[in-house]
């Protein structure tokens, strides 16, 4: 099967209608000074926290919000740390524990490698930290801080594509990109896996979250948005990690378990997300108090 495979994939390589991503012209590098540089991944990050900065402030001025402006403003500092530290510690544990052999290469951020099952468990306790210095309603706090996560994961997919890395497996589709560059992705036609998860975890999860919290009351049900999302992209990162090309130090345990180790950590995602939304629709709904 997959030799099978990788034949028909080479046939399409030499079609023309395929393209090569350095063809593309994109570089990691988004401003490049000589003296300082400034990558795709790191603006990436800056538009992800300022957007949702901007999206939970108006999110925010609905009637009943668990929380006011100036918690706003303080939840950027503990979610931007969240987002680094538990996405870096994340990698390391779940993707390459073998730079624990040498913890300063795990200090490198500079050189890549963040998890966002890592980073968002450390979203969360951010918030549960802000929400007990604030005595804030966790859920509901956890509710809206949901509808803006899709964006951060939008932006963040468009920069791994940009970067030409975590590119998807063979494929014999017209639609394959050659991603031979400087991660190695050989001279077969891959599918751009970047491009499904920003579709469906970044642009699908925002617009279906989006028409929730808009157009029903859902914000009126502690734990029904967070389930929503939370769901919605443990679906949709489970079904996309059938087309990503696992991590090379990983494809092993994936052949071993018959699943990658992105589907491993999704499936209590999706567990959870299914248990929230149950309890969200039993219980009764909020009287929709607003914090000031």
């Amino acid at each position: 099967m997959l030799l099978s495979l990788s034949a028909a994939a080479l046939d399409a390589a030499n079609a023309s209608s395929v393209i090569r991503f350095d063809d593309l012209g994109l570089s990691a590098v988004a401003l490049d000074l000589g003296f300082f540089t400034i990558k795709w991944y790191s603006l990436a990050y800056l538009a992800g926290i300022i957007l949702g900065y901007w999206y939970l402030s108006r999110l925010i001025k609905q009637p009943g919000a668990p929380m006011a402006q100036r918690h706003a403003d303080d939840f950027i500092l503990y979610a931007t740390l969240g987002i680094i530290l538990g996405g870096r510690i994340g990698y390391v544990l779940f993707y390459q524990p073998s730079l624990l052999d040498n913890p300063l290469d795990a200090l490198k951020l500079w050189e890549g490698g963040m998890s966002f099952h890592g980073g968002l468990l450390g979203t969360v306790i951010g918030i549960a930290l802000l929400c007990r210095k604030e005595k804030l309603e966790f859920l509901r706090v956890c509710d809206y801080v949901a509808c803006v996560v899709p964006f951060g994961l939008l932006f963040g997919r468009f920069a791994n594509f940009v970067n030409g890395e975590l590119w998807g497996r063979a494929t014999d589709g017209t639609w394959g990109i050659i991603f031979d560059g400087i991660y190695g992705g050989g001279d077969l036609p891959r599918h751009p896996s970047q491009l499904y998860e920003a579709a469906s975890e970044g642009l699908l999860l925002a617009i279906i979250l989006a028409l929730v919290f808009w157009f029903t009351k859902a914000r009126w049900r502690p734990g029904l948005l967070v389930g929503i999302f939370t769901l919605g992209y443990g679906l949709s990162r489970f079904t996309v990690e059938y087309f990503r090309e696992p991590d090379e130090q990983l494809q092993e345990f994936a052949m071993a378990t018959g699943f990658s180790m992105g589907q491993w950590l999704t499936m209590p995602m999706i567990a959870l997300g299914l248990g929230l939304i149950i309890v969200a629709l039993v219980r009764k709904p909020v009287n929709g108090a607003t914090v000031d």
